[in-house]
């Protein structure tokens, strides 16, 4: 049974509601949200600044094969099972 609710055609999704209260608030209302969501959001904006530089190494080791290559290269150098061996105290 269609009742007038249920007939009304504006759409009642999460993000219009959302949108439209937030174009309803004070201009000061705003700039008080916005320095709490940036107070909030610091903390993930420095994790992704860290966390960027490994990012960037593994995108190019999984793109360039000559990146993979150097990294193959370094590990047969340095030979890590005896120095983590020896690093714990069960190497000679």
């Amino acid at each position: 049974m269609n009742t007038p609710d249920s007939l009304n055609s504006e759409s009642k999704n999460l993000f219009n509601i959302i949108s439209k209260n937030w174009a309803e608030l004070d201009d000061s209302l705003k700039t008080k949200l916005k320095k709490i969501w940036s107070v909030l959001t610091y903390k993930w904006q420095l994790q992704i600044l860290f966390n960027l530089p490994f990012l960037l190494w593994w995108a190019l080791d999984k793109y360039l094969p000559n990146v993979h290559e150097f990294d193959a290269k370094i590990l047969n150098y340095l030979n890590l099972p005896d120095w983590a061996l020896s690093f714990i105290g069960f190497g000679q």
